[in-house]
């Protein structure tokens, strides 16, 4: 299980970006050295912009040693913006629905089952 983070105050860092969050996974991260534009959207990018930017920033997220585990903390949290673990918002959203739909179908009792009584 992940430790809890911590909040770490440095103003040139943007808040929710990786950096700003401490913890022992955190100072592993290869995205520490990288630009923190790189992994969140500017206001009104174009689409292949963005496209372009998502993929270099899961190109640094694919050689980081500590890759689940950011990715993790961002389905568990859950951030709601930018690259993390490398995984967009909307690929989170759909383990994030995926995860839900598989616990509410193992939650329901198996059809056809006879309960003993």
């Amino acid at each position: 299980m992940l430790q809890p983070i911590e909040p770490v105050m440095d103003p040139a860092t943007p808040p929710g970006h990786p950096r700003d969050l401490g913890g022992p996974w955190h100072s592993e991260a290869a995205c520490r050295s990288d630009e923190a534009g790189l992994f969140f959207a500017p206001s009104k990018e174009p689409t292949a912009a963005r496209l372009a930017r998502e993929e270099a920033a899961k190109r640094v997220c694919a050689r980081c040693p500590v890759m689940l585990e950011c990715r993790e903390h961002a389905l568990l949290q859950p951030e709601p913006y930018g690259v993390w673990g490398g995984m967009t918002a909307a690929e989170r959203r759909v383990v994030l629905a995926r995860r839900r739909r598989r616990e509410v179908e193992l939650q329901r009792p198996a059809a056809g089952i006879a309960v003993a009584g």
